[in-house]
């Protein structure tokens, strides 16, 4: 039987989002639709990540879950990384996978549905020379911030990563289809664009870089903003450095993950700037453009760290201060040369050091978001908030922002509305309790002064009163 509806589950990294988004225009354009929250669906896509052992079992734990008390179940599709790295294997890990889809094979979903509602147990790993974005329908509704995947792949090989295994090599995404897509996403409603690539500034069409591309994407008339991640301390250019300063659509804010703040630790996951490097990196970024907010990306507890290592790291993120950042545990991944290296780190060394950077990079992130208090600065509202009246949105630098109830704001957003505002006090992420172990909060930032001043409670599980803003952590 052909399903009629389908559900999407995209799992990891902010590409597994558009690409989810993408792989719901082209069944809508099969005329299939998406099931209402709570309804089953004839269809379920998991589109998985596999940067991660846990992203991994997870994607597997929810194949199980989705069995009906009546014994039946929806029609199954496995895509992602995970369907990449596994394969056909996929299949006898879990027989109620009806079909396998790699991340550069998608655009062949409706074909492979066809065949599994026919019986069939199709799997499609392939990486084609032809872009799939050749296949895939026209952008058409947009939300006020939208993704836009320019370059896929990675030709890096860090020690410990899949990418370039499960994404395939650094391929570009042509110039006049990124240009043409950008103005589909403004035309459907989009006011600001986040360029996505596993290393998005490598981006070139053979002489124009992610710069000039960005220069010309802030000509588009109706497109307020403009962000792009991930990138590589490798591809930072000169060029790209002076947008910051000179394009005012550019957003100050830059995602530049540095892994470790050890050199010898860097050397071994096969990383290609030093500390030293990635710092002078950050000075011309913040002589360009001095409110910038930084991100960055860390690892702990590699294979081989020592605690002079790891306080290495610390040292780094006292020197960089960052606005945010993502931290984790180092998970071995099957196939890199990582996983069998000598030294591997015992589960309680991770834990303890992962607990102690994010205090470190909370502090921090503390710091930054008190700067801003004060600041009066332009909201993009990107959608309703729980409460009645209540507006959600993003600052320039990234942090979120929440308009209040007592001031008029529309109850649904229609489309994207700007909104100036001034950050009056700082409240607490939701997900500040998961990402640090309860009471690590009582060690971060002013301790006890900050506890007392906003009432927090120092116990419960998720305290609506500390006034910070986590560390973001990857599952």
């Amino acid at each position: 039987m052909t399903p009629k509806t389908f559900k999407i589950k995209s799992f990891g990294c902010q590409m597994n989002v558009y690409d989810g988004e993408r792989m719901s225009e082209l069944l809508g354009a099969q005329g299939m639709a998406a099931a209402a929250d709570g309804e089953d669906a004839d269809l379920v896509v998991l589109n998985t990540c596999h940067i991660r052992e846990k992203a991994a079992e997870k994607a597997y734990s929810d194949i199980g879950r989705l069995r009906r008390e009546d014994g039946s179940k929806p029609l199954i599709a496995l895509a992602g990384c995970v369907a990449q790295a596994e394969g056909a294997e996929a299949r006898r890990r879990s027989p109620m996978i009806d079909l396998v889809v790699g991340p550069q094979a998608y655009h062949r979903l409706p074909e492979m549905i066809a065949q599994a509602a026919g019986g069939g147990r199709p799997v499609d790993t392939d990486m084609p020379a032809i872009s799939k974005f050749d296949a895939l329908p026209a952008r058409r509704r947009a939300t006020p911030s939208a993704f836009l995947t320019v370059q896929e792949g990675c030709d890096k090989f860090c020690t410990y990563c899949v990418v370039p295994y499960t994404r395939g090599a650094e391929v570009s995404r042509p110039w006049d289809d990124i240009v043409a897509e950008a103005h589909a996403l403004v035309d459907g409603g989009a006011r600001e664009i986040v360029l996505l690539g596993q290393n998005v500034n490598a981006w070139s069409d053979g002489h124009r870089g992610l710069a000039e591309l960005i220069r010309k994407l802030a000509t588009i008339a109706g497109l307020e903003r403009i962000r792009y991640t991930t990138s590589h301390p490798a591809d930072m250019t000169d060029a790209l450095i002076a947008a910051h300063g000179e394009v005012d659509k550019l957003m100050p804010y830059l995602h530049l993950p540095v892994q470790s703040g050890s050199n010898r630790i860097l050397q071994a996951m096969n990383r290609s700037h030093t500390t030293d490097t990635y710092l002078r990196l950050l000075e011309r970024m913040r002589a360009a453009r001095p409110d910038i907010a930084l991100s960055g990306d860390f690892i702990v507890a590699f294979p081989g760290e020592t605690e002079r290592d790891f306080e290495a790291t610390l040292q780094l993120v006292d020197e960089v201060r960052y606005a945010a950042a993502y931290s984790f545990k180092y998970s071995a991944r099957p196939g890199t040369p990582a996983a069998t290296m000598e030294d591997q780190i015992p589960r309680d060394v991770m834990e303890d050091r992962l607990r102690r950077l994010h205090e470190r990079i909370n502090t921090h992130q503390l710091a930054f978001n008190r700067s801003k208090v004060g600041v009066h600065t332009q909201i993009l509202i990107e959608r309703a908030g729980r409460q009645d009246g209540q507006m959600i949105g993003k600052s320039p630098w990234l942090r979120s922002r929440r308009r209040p109830r007592h001031r008029p704001a529309r109850a649904r957003v229609r489309a994207a509305l700007f909104a100036r505002a001034a950050v009056r006090r700082l409240r607490p992420s939701p997900d500040y309790h998961r990402a640090a172990p309860r009471g690590a909060h009582r060690r971060a930032g002013q301790q006890g002064a900050d506890r007392r001043r906003s009432g927090c409670c120092g116990a419960r599980p998720r305290c609506p009163d500390w006034p910070l803003q986590p560390a973001r952590q990857r599952p």
